[in-house]
């Protein structure tokens, strides 16, 4: 089942004889239960492609229809409720509120909407269970580990069973070992939690860690690669090889 289907998606910067071509009629699909990685030099429009499909940005042309609605068509009102029902977001610096607890933290956008208190509880409970961090749901960002701290954004992410989550450098700001924390627990939420993910990195090891690679140059898929039973390292020494073809200065 498509998740996400991209289809000749345009995005224009500027006009008349200063046009930038930010994206450059790009088509593509992820499927349920699919973590995608997207890789590109810089201005190579990843970012721009990924605010188009967050609602951040409009397009120029084209559509992208998440869980069977076109995006494309919604005004502010329609795109803010779309965006609460069905995206999840897991920011670079993680946006965790420090003045309250992690279970509120998690259970932020429930509460903005007044849903029950039974059922905030027992969602929180059940999420913080898989994500292995129920013993710490009464204590604040700042008295938790930085691993802690992922699996609470991971958590609040993921707390409206969003059909899609989208990641922006989610390792951008980390050491190796916090990165390497976050992407077992990505790969976790995918594999066993069945969450649709879709990962701009420039980042190869953190790229490694999805199914599916695509590679934008110029606004357009540059190439893509499928990690199928390859392992983790295979998949990586096959990013690096595209990468180098790729060239520019990937970040």
């Amino acid at each position: 089942m498509e998740v996400l289907k991209v289809n000749n998606l345009k995005k224009y910067y500027g006009s008349n004889n200063n046009i930038t071509k930010a994206l450059n009629n790009i088509s593509f699909t992820v499927n349920d239960n699919e973590f995608l990685a997207i890789m590109g030099a810089s201005g190579s429009g990843k970012t721009t492609l990924l605010n188009t499909i967050s609602t951040i940005d409009t397009v120029t042309s084209g559509n992208i229809i998440i869980n069977g609605i076109d995006i494309t068509n919604l005004n502010e009102e329609e795109l803010s409720n779309f965006r609460k029902e069905n995206l999840g977001f897991v920011f670079q610096d993680f946006n965790l509120l420090d003045t309250l607890t992690i279970k509120e933290n998690i259970a932020l956008s429930l509460i903005i909407n007044k849903e029950d208190k039974t059922k905030i509880d027992n969602l929180v409970l059940d999420i913080s269970k898989k994500l292995g961090i129920s013993d710490i749901l009464n204590k604040y960002p700042y008295e938790v580990s930085g691993g802690q701290k992922q699996r609470c954004a991971c958590a609040r992410a993921l707390i409206n069973s969003p059909k899609l989550i989208l990641a922006d450098e989610p390792t951008g700001a980390l050491d190796s070992r916090n990165a390497r924390v976050l992407l077992e627990t990505f790969k976790e939420m995918n594999e066993e939690l069945k969450a649709t993910i879709l990962m701009v990195t420039h980042d190869a090891f953190s790229a490694s860690f999805a199914s599916r690679v695509l590679f934008i140059k110029d606004g357009k898929i540059f190439n893509e690669i499928i990690k199928g039973k390859k392992t983790r390292g295979e998949f990586y020494d096959e990013i690096i090889d595209v990468l180098t073809l790729l060239g520019g200065d990937i970040k």
